[in-house]
């Protein structure tokens, strides 16, 4: 039974995966992205590898930062292309 005397802060809020991991698990915090479907393959594949990033450390996250964002800007520069 909880101590009645503890009570839960109702200032606190969620941790942010953006701070790390959890104190004392050494775990990173899954990102929690839902990605919808933007119904253009290319950048739907490009949004999809930021699926990679959910339990990676994010001193990890940079290179696929980077992915992401060259495939995005391809597929821009190829619309100039059409």
């Amino acid at each position: 039974m909880p101590d009645p005397q503890t009570r839960p802060d109702p200032t606190a809020t969620a941790p942010d995966p953006a701070d790390g991991p959890l104190p004392g698990t050494g775990e990173p915090l899954p990102l929690g992205v839902d990605l919808a479907p933007t119904g253009h393959p290319a950048v739907d594949a490009a949004l999809a590898r930021l699926e990679a990033l959910d339990g990676v450390p994010t001193d990890a996250h940079v290179a696929v930062y980077e992915d992401v964002h060259q495939r995005l800007a391809d597929t821009l520069a190829a619309l100039d292309r059409d």
